[in-house]
């Protein structure tokens, strides 16, 4: 069995490139554009997932549309050396949790957070506070996203109809 990664050629790179742009684009029309045949692209495509490099594919969803109208980034300072792995834990408990990262500087961690409106994020950041090794929390609330295309600008869920669906 060979140990060594599969190598990342320039026509994966492309293929990745394409399926960025329009997951939907099919393997035909990838394979046009980069000059191989459909079956071609879909092996390479196949052994891109299996090796990682593609993790998944998804559709881009207007927050709003799915219920979340309030956003914000979450500094999380924590009492004592937090380990990655606690903190990850805890973020797994919060459905409004959308991404959640170790940083450097003063905070240990920073999350971005999707809300229903205002009061649905108070109770967000208040349940984060009661977890024992939490010190403080800095919020940000998101106004407008400058580049609206990015992916951080979409939603991959659906808001919960009631506080009582996020517990």
């Amino acid at each position: 069995m060979n140990s060594r990664p599969a190598p990342f050629d320039e026509l994966d790179r492309k293929i990745v490139t394409a399926l960025m742009a329009n997951a939907r684009t099919s393997f035909a029309e990838i394979g046009g554009a980069v000059g191989l045949s459909s079956t071609a692209v879909k092996r390479r495509v196949d052994r891109l997932r299996e090796t990682g490099v593609i993790t998944g594919f998804t559709a881009t969803v207007k927050p709003a549309a799915l219920g979340w109208r309030t956003e914000a980034y979450v500094e999380v300072y924590c009492e004592g050396a937090a380990p990655p792995r606690r903190l990850a834990e805890v973020v797994r408990n919060h459905p409004e949790i959308t991404a959640a990262m170790t940083v450097t500087g003063g905070a240990d961690a920073l999350l971005h957070v999707r809300a229903r409106d205002v009061e649905h994020f108070e109770e967000v950041l208040e349940r984060i506070r009661t977890e024992p090794f939490i010190r403080k929390t800095i919020s940000v609330m998101v106004l407008s996203h400058l580049l609206p295309e990015s992916p951080e600008a979409g939603a991959n869920q659906v808001a919960p109809d009631s506080a009582a669906d996020v517990r």
